[in-house]
């Protein structure tokens, strides 16, 4: 049995336990996924409970806002993703300690190559700099991004991302809101990295009437599937990247790191296709605003 689960906040409804549940199925493999959430236990705190599901058998844990950060120094080890981002969605409980990974970070990359193959990410204004907004500005960093406009209500955390990417040798600067818009036109991609959009946030985090067909459009938020921004986007004509492919894809690599030593790296692979393209269908062709 591999014993995972999800830490976070407001996590009830998940699909992570569906998405690691059926991979095991896959690749032949009994999976237990369970939802850990602050809300639900008085008095919670992140590293007991973290020490609590490792002495229970749990092979590793995915994380989730607002525990990222936490999650990262609590690690003993930790692998390329999550030290390039400065966060960890992934703990793996090995015998040389607690290994930190970012698959948020990979997910992204993996999902922009997945639906958009070879096209260049170009210029690209970022909305929202907290942890998704940081792995996926790294992410595209590792796309080859052209410049990163980055805006942020907390301009003391915008400006963090800011430094935090030119240190790893992406071109990036920090704009207002106005100024952010006013670019727009001029970038290639559009990024959404806040909650709005969201069905407890709904809008669109920007005004969307720039868009045009030479534009692509990334939203992190996946319930609903179908954004105001996604919508607007399709509508303009613009290639659109949903945040069901993040979830996807992310998950998927985490059940990687979780599987190592257990599971034939090519079996895994094998199954990623249809996991995307199932949950692609369910939320995404289906319309499905759940």
């Amino acid at each position: 049995m591999l014993k995972l689960g999800l830490i976070g906040e407001g996590i009830g409804q998940s699909k992570s336990p569906d998405l690691h549940q059926r991979l095991g199925r896959l690749v032949g493999i009994d999976t237990d996924y369970q939802l850990i959430d602050s809300l639900n236990e008085a008095d919670f705190e992140f590293v007991s409970t973290v020490a609590r599901v490792r002495q229970a058998g749990f092979r590793g844990v995915n994380v989730t806002f607002p525990f990222k950060e936490a999650a990262l120094k609590l690690a003993d080890h930790a692998g390329e993703g999550a030290r390039r981002v400065g966060s960890a969605n992934t703990l793996l409980f090995e015998e040389s300690g607690i290994r930190a990974e970012n698959t948020d970070y990979t997910g992204f990359v993996s999902a922009y190559q997945y639906s958009l193959g070879e096209r260049p990410v170009g210029k690209v204004l970022l909305v929202g700099a907290g942890g998704v907004g940081r792995a996926v500005a790294c992410g595209l960093g590792e796309l080859g991004v052209e410049e990163l406009l980055i805006a942020e209500r907390d301009s003391t955390r915008g400006e963090a991302l800011v430094a935090h990417l030119v240190g790893l040798g992406i071109k990036a600067r920090f704009v207002s809101a106005a100024d952010g818009q006013a670019a727009l036109a001029l970038c290639s991609g559009l990024v959404n990295c806040t909650p709005v959009g969201h069905r407890n946030h709904p809008g669109c985090p920007v005004d969307p009437s720039p868009l045009t067909a030479n534009h692509w459009v990334f939203d992190a938020v996946y319930i609903p599937a179908h954004t105001e921004l996604l919508k607007a986007a399709e509508a303009a004509g613009s290639a659109v990247l949903s945040g069901v492919d993040l979830f996807a894809f992310q998950g998927i690599d985490a059940y990687r790191f979780f599987s190592e030593g257990v599971v034939d790296p090519a079996q895994l692979n094998n199954a990623a296709r249809g996991i995307r393209d199932h949950y692609y269908q369910q939320l995404v062709l289906s319309k499905d605003h759940s």
